[in-house]
């Protein structure tokens, strides 16, 4: 820990208000101290990281942290607040906050010995001992893991747990295959648990629910085993621990890898902070699934007694809900082939024109020497990458409904759709079919001798064979003939119906701003990218103009008519200009979340006015996303970002009418009136 926290990045007397301003605090004490080289683009991944998830904890503690391009080298600041600051927990605010900074491409070792610290966090008698501390080098060195001690002396080792890569309940950190000690054990065959914990960044809440599940797990008598995949690497657990435990907990942000060694299993699903904040509860609710002879088959979800009738399903979501996730997480996995292919694509065209498209191959006609050459080689490899959209919107569709089995019928699926001309539509079907398939399958029990190869043969084999012949013979060409008559459609847009789109689109993209209506508009326009055409391309421009107008408009309201926002506001309007910029919507959540009847219909009509003009200006865009960073790629640049300026110019009036309207604008309305939120970008 040497390397990651000295005095000069401890501040005993932090006195931000906000978590905004303690982030920048001492961040900017990691600038300083050379650990980051831009301090704005630090705090943008901050303020990224925290959108996803907030980071307060119960027990008065804060860990803004994230991965960054900005960071050196793996660092900790930690910050002491008097009168606390709301990091978002249910316990109020806090008064501990570490910030924790790791590299894009941070090492192992080092975030192995950062999730130490997380599980640290958890010991009353360490947030006690900083809370008392009074010297910044021994607070750091209390952090490290040392003890205070006179100058050369040599000081202690961190702790033994600070590489174990799981938590067990039995030895602080070490894996158990035997009943715990007795004077922690029951005097009969203890009850066994395994979990799985991890969240989005993989540095802090993964090992601090690790931790909090495990010390819940030794108070009552529990044998439990942890395996964190986090950043700090991912051992699994041992098949034998998993097929002599009684439950399964899994408290994860992100999806657990490798479901299926748990199947059979009273499982509880949840979310990571679960794990940090309520353990017992979890472990009593696992030990009530297991009482009940209450199991979860994995390939359906769905959880049967021991008398054969089924309860409910594994995933608690309702079925609009999970379909969403499916499609989503097949998009997810398509926009970097769209982004990689598009940009290549414009930029071909940028350099030789849109004839380019029509060059003869350049492994037979390339010249070095020709800018014509170098154009069709990028528009060819950008080609290239765009055959594989469908495919991979099918696969991972399939992937997201029933692990790795679906993903060889959903990609042979997705690329039949691309035989039949099924495009963009078809891959939805037959990512959902192949899903759909090996779930079935799954189903069928199957002799224990031949469950070892059903995943990698049996079931792609027949799953394969039965996607193939839905969308070839039953289900393709309806689907093709669908997916023509859309794009006829779109490329058939003129006048007041492109307009209306537009609007639609716009207003779609702004009414929550990152949430479920934003997200099935900018899929709707992702998936038209994948069988580009005029019409898909101005869906394209209308969906990604229309998505920066709410933070550029909150940006540029709090910098005309400051007195009518609260000083966190002002902070969070600075931000906004960079996220608006970059087409980030989420940069106006912490406005529409403070006062969501004026924001929320201001960005709206600004939304629309963008929208609609970009249609009527016939703006085009190949890429997905960028924002003003792409512009020199977009058709029609200047009156797209003339459009843009409309629109935010709508909004801003708008809200700021609203705002003043009923209010005494003499005078700032102080923080406190600011509600707290759990948002912040």
């Amino acid at each position: 820990m040497s390397e990651l926290i000295t005095a000069a990045l401890v501040d005993l007397d932090l006195s931000a208000e906000t978590k905004q301003d303690a982030a920048r605090s001492l961040a900017e004490r990691m600038v300083a101290e050379g650990r980051v080289t831009d301090l704005d683009g630090f705090l943008a991944d901050v303020a990224a990281r925290e959108a996803q998830m907030p980071t307060g904890l119960d027990g008065g503690i804060g860990i803004p942290h994230c991965r960054s391009g900005h960071v050196t080298a793996p660092t900790l600041a930690f910050g002491r607040s008097g009168p606390g600051i709301d990091f978002g927990a249910a316990d109020g605010p806090a008064d501990l906050v570490f910030l924790i900074a790791a590299p894009a491409g941070a090492d192992d070792d080092h975030l192995t010995i950062l999730s130490a610290l997380a599980r640290r966090l958890m010991d009353p008698e360490f947030t006690q001992a900083l809370r008392a501390e009074r010297d910044s080098g021994a607070a750091a060195a209390l952090i490290r893991g040392e003890e205070a001690t006179p100058a050369g002396s040599v000081p202690k080792a961190p702790a033994p747990e600070a590489s174990a890569p799981q938590a067990s309940a039995a030895d602080d950190g070490t894996p158990v295959d035997g009943p715990v000690p007795d004077s922690v054990a029951p005097a009969t065959e203890p009850f066994r648990i395994v979990a799985v914990t991890s969240c989005p960044t993989g540095i802090a809440h993964t090992y601090m629910a690790a931790e909090s599940l495990a010390a819940a797990a030794r108070a009552g008598g529990v044998v439990l085993d942890v395996e964190t995949q986090g950043s700090a690497g991912f051992d699994r657990l041992d098949p034998a621990l998993i097929a002599a435990a009684d439950a399964v907990i899994w408290a994860h942000d992100v999806e657990v890898r490798e479901k299926a060694r748990f199947d059979g299993k009273p499982i509880v699903d949840t979310g990571v902070k679960a794990g940090i904040n309520r353990p017992a509860e979890l472990i009593a609710e696992a030990r009530q699934k297991a009482e009940r002879g209450e199991t979860t088959a994995l390939a359906t979800g769905a959880a049967t007694h021991q008398d054969g009738g089924a309860t409910t399903s594994g995933d608690h979501a309702h079925f609009g809900v999970r379909l969403r996730t499916y499609l989503m997480s097949g998009v997810s996995y398509m926009v970097p082939f769209v982004a990689a292919g598009g940009l290549l694509i414009a930029l071909s065209f940028a350099i030789g024109g849109y004839e380019t498209a029509g060059a003869k191959s350049v492994a037979d006609h390339f010249v070095w020497g020709e800018a014509a050459s170098w154009a069709a080689l990028l528009n060819q490899i950008g080609t290239a990458a765009f055959a594989f959209l469908v495919p991979v919107l099918a696969g991972y569709i399939a992937y997201g409904m029933a692990d790795r089995p679906a993903l060889v019928p959903g990609f042979v699926g997705g690329a039949i759709a691309l035989t039949i001309n099924a495009g963009f539509l078809g891959g939805l079907v037959a990512g959902l079919l192949a899903g759909a398939v090996v779930m079935a399958i799954q189903r069928v029990k199957v002799h224990p001798t031949l469950r070892g190869i059903m995943p990698v043969l049996v079931i792609p084999l027949i799953a394969s064979a039965v996607v193939g012949f839905l969308m070839f013979i039953v289900v393709g060409k309806p689907i093709a003939s669908l997916q023509r008559a859309l794009t006829d459609g779109l490329n058939g847009l003129s006048g007041s119906n492109a307009i209306i789109l537009g609007i639609v689109l716009g207003l779609m993209m702004c009414f929550d701003m990152g949430g479920p209506l934003n997200k099935v508009a900018y899929a709707f326009a992702v998936g038209g990218l994948a069988d580009p055409t005029p019409g898909s391309l101005k869906v394209m421009a209308a969906v990604m103009a229309a998505g920066m107008v709410p933070p550029l408009a909150m940006a540029l309201a709090t910098t005309v008519r400051g007195r009518l926002f609260s000083r966190t506001e002002r902070e969070n309007g600075r931000a906004a200009w960079v996220l608006g910029a970059s087409f980030i919507s989420e940069g106006a959540i912490p406005f529409a979340a403070a006062d969501p009847l004026r924001v929320i219909p201001s960005a709206m009509a600004g939304g629309a006015v963008t929208g609609a003009l970009s249609m009527a200006f016939d703006c085009t865009l190949r890429a997905p996303h960028g924002g003003i960073f792409v512009v020199p790629l977009i058709g029609n640049p200047f009156l797209y970002l003339l459009a843009i300026a409309a629109g935010t110019t709508v909004a801003t009036a708008l809200v700021v009418l609203l705002k003043s309207m009923g209010r005494n604008t003499e005078a700032p309305a102080p923080a406190a009136e600011t509600p707290k939120i759990s948002v912040v970008v």
